[in-house]
């Protein structure tokens, strides 16, 4: 074989070593509800497809569910403009900046920069390719001097334009003066830093670019200052939790091992990523308690669906059916969505049963500002079978209803085994692990499904079956004339 035809088969090989090490193409080129091996589940998608109207976005999640995987892969997928055909959210047009940061420099090399650029193990000279960048794309690399050896302090990354992003790795450990002057596209936190400042001044790295800021997070310290600013929530800012149940790459034997061996106060945050919040937590019983496998709901069950109209947060929906026989409420279904008419939500929600009744609060007396129409006879009006009153404890007494009775009922219930949830209903889970006390006060933030959900509870009394529903009428009787003594005197007097 000729040198030529030695070197076009050097470059062949190379090219396919290339094209198996470029993971943001076989990976993310699909997602995993289409059955893609590999891609991203249905949480990566939503979360990803979330930057383009949140610049702030946190993934606040178990341990080993993919948190930091989701992280790597969107930092390495705007550094080379290589964009899945499913991607929605923010898109970088041109090279691009972006700080990396980790507690401590070991562990900034062992995570964030092994995902990226791949393992940089002792001896190895140089990143390898094997992380999300593609060794096609990596330029230029300097290390750092620190003490730990093969620490990456930055990277040239090829940009599909021609030009060229760059990275530049930081530990939490050299304090928030290493942070600052600087501007940038992008920071990725790894966990948590110790000093709450370093946050804010990324937050300030990327204001005259517009740029975004990405929080990866297991929260076994607590409900800390950062947790509790993307839970808040507010214009721009987006948070998703991610559990084992929603993880499918873990093997459920060794998961379940994994869980029992864990210390009690630790397994919600490491298997669910809730904050340690001790006596802080509203519903303080395990998912696992409450959660049953959906089944058909039986007619002789007993309906009804609570609504939050979302007037300035999202509107939301939450379906129960009652097994009176058994006392035993169950949550079927549930719906969120933001940004959307009246109509809108109405159509979902009759779209599921337009017999079901509608539980709905106080605020939906609330006329709108162009028509003058009160929010809860707009979704009448669309099909929705509203209930006469706003729910309410007592028949006689409307008005905003404290919300601690209902949530100690909800609670006694899960307790004792008479209140279940469909265990696909993610984010009926979600809320209920955030929803949190402060000061003995619950905090009524990122709480529309669970909102619906109790006024769904406070209005079972209204609820109904579909047999009920569908139960021939009794045609109308005259009854004005009747006297219901007429025919007791006769049998006694003749």
């Amino acid at each position: 074989m000729d040198d030529a035809a030695t070197k076009a088969l050097e470059l062949i090989e190379e090219l396919e070593r290339t094209e198996n090490r470029n993971k943001i193409k076989y990976l993310y080129a699909k997602l995993a509800e289409d059955g893609h091996e590999g891609g991203p589940y249905g949480w990566q998608h939503k979360w990803h497809n979330a930057g383009a109207d949140s610049p702030e976005r946190a993934i606040i999640a178990g341990n080993r569910t993919g948190k930091t995987r989701t992280a790597g892969a969107e930092v390495a997928i705007h550094l080379t403009g290589i964009y899945p055909e499913w991607w929605k959210g923010r898109r970088f047009k041109q090279p691009n900046k972006w700080i990396v940061a980790g507690p401590t420099n070991e562990l900034t090399r062992d995570v964030c920069q092994q995902m990226l650029f791949g393992d940089m193990m002792e001896g190895v000279k140089e990143p390898n390719g094997e992380g999300w960048v593609p060794k096609s794309c990596i330029g230029e690399f300097s290390f750092r001097q620190c003490g730990v050896q093969n620490v990456l302090d930055s990277v040239r990354v090829k940009h599909v334009t021609g030009g060229w992003s760059e990275v530049a790795f930081k530990s939490y450990e050299q304090g928030n003066v290493k942070f600052q002057g600087v501007s940038r596209d992008g920071v990725w936190l790894d966990e948590e830093p110790t000093d709450s400042t370093i946050f804010t001044e990324c937050q300030t790295r990327v204001l005259d670019r517009k740029g975004l800021i990405i929080f990866s997070r297991t929260p076994l310290f607590g409900m800390s200052d950062i947790i509790r600013h993307f839970i808040s929530g507010g214009d721009g800012i987006f948070y998703s939790t991610a559990t084992w149940e929603e993880s499918p790459h873990l093997n459920k034997v060794e998961r379940d091992r994994l869980y029992m061996s864990y210390p009690e106060h630790e397994r919600a945050t490491r298997a669910k990523g809730v904050p340690m919040m001790g006596s802080g937590g509203v519903y303080t019983v395990a998912d696992e308690e409450i959660m049953c496998d959906p089944f058909e709901i039986p007619s002789y069950y007993r309906r009804i669906v609570g609504i939050d109209f979302g007037i300035d947060h999202p509107a939301a929906a939450a379906w129960i059916a009652f097994d009176a026989d058994t006392d035993v409420i169950y949550v079927t279904d549930c719906y969120k969505k933001s940004g959307e008419t009246a109509l809108y939500h109405a159509n979902a929600i009759s779209q599921r049963g337009d017999w079901i009744p509608v539980a709905w609060p106080h605020d939906g007396m609330v006329r709108d500002k162009g028509g003058g129409v009160a929010l809860k006879d707009q979704y009448m009006q669309h099909g929705c079978n509203m209930l006469p009153e706003s729910a309410r404890y007592d028949d006689y007494k409307g008005g905003g209803q404290s919300r601690e009775p209902i949530t100690i009922e909800i609670l006694e219930r899960m307790r004792t085994g008479r209140f279940k949830v469909f265990r696909h209903l993610h984010e009926w889970f979600e809320e209920k692990r955030m929803l949190h006390r402060k000061d003995g006060r619950i905090v009524p933030e990122k709480d529309d499904i669970e909102s619906a959900t109790r006024y769904a509870v406070m209005s079972l009394r209204y609820a109904t079956s579909d047999e009920e529903e569908n139960a021939p009428r009794q045609e109308y009787q005259d009854f004005s004339q009747y006297d219901p003594l007429a025919d007791f005197s006769r049998s006694i007097y003749t």
